[in-house]
């Protein structure tokens, strides 16, 4: 199932060569990727929209500069602590 929405592009944006399925691409990529980093929906999920596998979708977030697994900075130093805690004595 899907909706319908009128979306407004600057003729400045046509000119460079997008056409309407490079917007309709662009357009839902975006909205998955902002889902995605507002917590909103899984990784899995995100992928099943976009119609590409997991894997993919994770190359993608990497391509776009986008942090797949977000640390509070507590969570962050409770790592930081265990991986020190798991090194060899003397090291």
């Amino acid at each position: 199932m899907e909706a319908t929405f009128e979306v407004r592009v600057p003729a400045l944006l046509l000119q460079l060569g997008i056409d309407q399925s490079e917007v309709q691409r662009r357009l839902t990529e975006w909205l998955v990727l902002s889902l995605f980093t507002e917590g909103r929906i899984s990784s899995g999920k995100a992928a099943r929209l976009l119609g590409i596998r997991r894997t993919e979708f994770l190359a993608l977030l990497r391509a776009r500069g986008i942090a797949y697994i977000h640390y509070t900075p507590d969570e962050l130093a409770e790592e930081f602590a265990v991986l020190e805690s798991l090194k060899p004595e003397g090291n």
